[in-house]
């Protein structure tokens, strides 16, 4: 598991409100949202950076479509 730190952050009144109405495990599904956009966001800057490198190469390797979307899909 992770060695977790505490983080602080500030919601509206009625919102808090309304969280403690339901039966949610806010830190559980908060962590996991949080995590989510960190991979999202690592994707994304390393596909940023194929690009660039793509772009600064006079031709693509062979395989390299297939093998990014194959890539692709086993990360999800």
């Amino acid at each position: 598991m992770y060695n977790m730190e505490v983080i602080t952050f500030r919601i509206p009144k009625e919102i808090k409100s309304k969280m403690k109405e339901l039966n949610i495990n806010w830190s559980k599904e908060i962590r996991e949202f949080i995590i989510k956009k960190i991979e999202e966001a690592e994707k994304e800057k390393k596909f940023s950076q194929a690009v660039s490198i793509i772009a600064k190469t006079s031709s693509v390797p062979v395989g390299f479509s297939q093998s990014s979307v194959r890539e692709d899909r086993e990360g999800r």
